[in-house]
This record gives C-alpha cells, structure tokens and sequence, in this order.
C-alpha cells in the first residue's frame, strides 16, 4: 500500500525570494485581520453598534405605533364623519352627552373629597 498523493516527498520549487514575498503577503494580511478584529471588539465600536441598533428598533416601534395611533383616529373619525365629511350627529350627540356626564360626575366626586 504505497501513498502516492504524498506531496512531503517533492522538493519545493519556489525561490527564497517568492517564499519571502509570501511570507511578507502573509504577514500583511495577518495584520489587517488582528486590526479588524481589534476594531470589533473595541470598547466604542460596541457600544456604537448597541446604540445604533436601539435607535433602529426605536425608530421601528415609533413607526409601528405611529401607523396603529394613526388607523385609530381615522377609525374613531369614521364613527363621526361619513364618507363625505359630513358629521354624524346622530353619534356626536350622544357621545357628547357622555362625555359631559363623565365630567360632571368626576367634578362631583372630587368637590366631595375636598369637602
């Protein structure tokens, strides 16, 4: 059983010069890898980023709340207005009426505590 993938046994053909140049290649791109990787882990840069991403998902809540306050108020106007802008007095009175009574009743309970 004889191993004739082996390349241990070929002699290396490259010069002293295109071994250096390698090695001086190597070297190079080893200290762009350690200076990246000192980038990353770098005490501002992490903090940058958990900073940056907290701004993203402020911003993502702030739209999506945003968009629901948003469809809330046109459907609460909707139960108001009609489609031609017209109001519905039919809704706002009674509505009105209620919120009148709440008041009244929150001004009442309040005098009583103060009395």
């Amino acid at each position: 059983m004889s191993d004739t993938s082996s390349t241990s046994d070929s002699p290396d053909t490259r010069t002293s010069a295109q071994i250096e140049a390698d090695i001086k290649r190597r070297r190079e791109t080893l200290a762009e890898t350690l200076d990246e990787i000192g980038v990353r882990v770098h005490p501002k840069t992490i903090v940058g980023d958990a900073k940056a991403k907290l701004a993203s998902n402020v911003d993502h809540t702030l739209g999506r709340a945003y968009v629901g306050a948003n469809r809330l108020v046109s459907d609460v106007k909707g139960q108001f207005v009609d489609e031609d802008g017209a109001p519905r007095l039919g809704r706002i009175v009674p509505a009105a009426l209620v919120v009148v009574g709440v008041v009244g009743l929150l001004t009442v309970a309040s005098r009583r505590r103060k009395s």
